[in-house]
């Protein structure tokens, strides 16, 4: 299936790279190219089966935990505690024995600061270091739901924040939540029929994408939005052009991909 939609990705990625252009608009421009990268290294990835879906989870948990632990303000034992927790937890999904190193990060990450008997930040630590792990670990689910299923949820998730930002703009309406005065009902419902228009052309339109896709994503997205709103920032990171973070870029997937992998 992924070699089947390879083509229909890159004519989509030829023809919206062209509209961006006539635009003019820079952050369009931006955003065209992370995708345009980012694109070829995510389906690149799949191709290579369960293995690549494993390398894929572990530079996306690396990053994205790097990111978060400097949005709040983890020590170095709970920010060493999550990146060991992003390398290992894809892996352990490959090797068919993920839930003995989750709950060993788990126990970790929560006494940490008791041995270093911090009593002034103590429960802050252990809880932001609890909800990364949490947070993060879906990624595993791009090794337990197969390269194909990965791969049609992972562009379906894409296209529906494409278009749920492209309907919020043009149509407008009430909004969302406080967490995330940008986002609008209007553009929810655009992104849900555009992720579902992609399942559907897939032949990937099952019950618990759907609902990983419709409902997920956007949950996705109002958590990191939440996450960084108590850190006081805008975006998780400067280096992603067009984005701000990795983070920025796969909130929606997290969540989507945790739906996905929990309903039958």
């Amino acid at each position: 299936m992924i070699l089947d939609a390879a083509p229909y990705l890159a004519g989509a990625l030829g023809v919206s790279g062209l509209a961006v252009w006539w635009s003019r608009q820079r952050e369009l421009v931006r955003r065209w190219t992370t995708w345009a990268v980012a694109a070829p290294l995510v389906t690149g990835s799949l191709l290579l089966g369960p293995q690549g879906a494993a390398a894929l989870a572990v530079v996306l948990g690396v990053v994205c935990a790097l990111e978060y632990s400097r949005l709040v303000r983890l020590r170095a034992p709970e920010r060493a505690v999550l990146l060991a927790h992003a390398a290992l937890l894809p892996v352990a999904a490959l090797m068919g024995d993920m839930y003995r190193p989750a709950a060993v990060c788990l126990l970790a990450v929560a006494l940490a600061p008791v041995l270093s008997g911090d009593a002034e930040d103590g429960s802050r630590r252990a809880a932001f270091g609890m909800f990364g792990l949490l947070w993060f670990a879906p990624l595993a689910g791009l090794v337990l739901l197969g390269p194909a299923q990965a791969f049609a949820l992972c562009l379906a998730v894409a296209i529906a924040d494409v278009a749920a930002w492209c309907g919020g703009n043009l149509v407008g309406g009430p909004r969302l939540s406080p967490l995330s005065p940008g986002k609008t009902w209007s553009g929810v419902l655009c992104g849900a029929a555009g992720g579902l228009g992609v399942l559907a052309l897939l032949g990937s339109l099952t019950p618990a994408l759907a609902v990983a896709v419709a409902v997920g994503a956007p949950l996705g997205d109002l958590v990191e939005s939440m996450v960084k709103r108590g850190a006081g920032v805008k975006d998780a990171g400067a280096w992603l052009p067009g984005f701000g973070g990795l983070l920025d870029r796969v909130d929606s997937l997290l969540i989507a991909l945790a739906v996905a992998v929990v309903l039958p």
